[in-house]
């Protein structure tokens, strides 16, 4: 019998990455679920367990170089590593942007995608069938007034999958990028705005039907189950009221 695929899905505290948890679960993956709250991966992977599926809670900072190697000791094979721990910090425009906020979006968006995808690669190449998802945004393909530091952080997000997968190209591993937009979860736009909960609701106020976590999840989720030879180079996903990153339609 073979062994059921393991699928590592960063940031899955919540959000997108509680919900691809649950899909791929669902779909006949063990999933080892990473993110920093440790009570709040604990309680999911409880949940998962309890509705029959296999699940590991592991806590993990993936800017934390030395911590990221000693949790990949863990996998001598390795079917799938979701990159979805990142996220996005303040509005300001690039005159006035805070140097700092900057700094950790690039230290959480880039280089921990980096920690983490070079840490698992030799356990993906050796399950001869490895799976890398890279969860960006349209603030990677395309900038926006206010979006500086995160559409850089997510534009370096964008170029590291497309030049791994040119570097990799003919190892047995696949390299697939998701680039959602405008999607409404528990936690994005209120940490964005340091928990001022006015100014996070104004993001999606008047939209019809923003995207949801679970859609999001949906899209990562049939593109990990595609046939091995089928490689989603780049699936751009937003809700129909949005037409690009700054033309949002709203019924205001």
């Amino acid at each position: 019998m073979a062994a059921t695929p393991i699928a590592v899905i960063t940031g899955a505290s919540s959000g997108i990455g509680a919900a691809t948890a649950r899909q791929l679960a669902a779909a006949g993956y063990r999933v080892v679920l990473t993110a920093r709250r440790k009570d709040r991966i604990e309680a999911l992977a409880a949940e998962l367990t309890e509705a029959g599926h296999q699940a590991t809670a592991y806590s993990l900072d993936v800017t934390d170089r030395a911590a990221v190697d000693e949790f990949a000791t863990a996998f001598r094979s390795l079917a799938v590593l979701v990159n979805n721990a990142g996220g996005a910090l303040g509005a300001d425009p690039v005159a006035t942007g805070d140097p700092a906020d900057w700094r950790q979006m690039y230290e959480t968006n880039v280089i921990g995608t980096l920690n983490v995808t070079q840490a698992l690669l030799p356990a993906l190449t050796a399950s001869g069938d490895g799976t890398v998802v890279i969860l960006s945004s349209t603030a990677g393909l395309s900038t926006y007034e206010g979006g500086g530091g995160y559409v850089a952080a997510k534009h370096g997000e964008h170029v590291l999958a497309e030049t791994l997968r040119l570097e990799i190209v003919g190892t047995p591993v696949r390299v697939i990028e998701v680039a959602p937009g405008m999607v409404k979860t528990e936690e994005f736009a209120t940490t964005r705005f340091r928990g001022d909960a006015e100014k996070a609701a104004k993001v999606y106020a008047g939209v019809d039907a923003p995207l949801s976590a679970d859609d999001v999840a949906d899209t990562i989720t049939w593109a990990i189950t595609r046939p091995s030879h089928v490689n989603i180079d780049l699936l751009v996903v937003r809700p129909r009221a949005q037409a690009s990153n700054s033309k949002v339609h709203r019924t205001l």
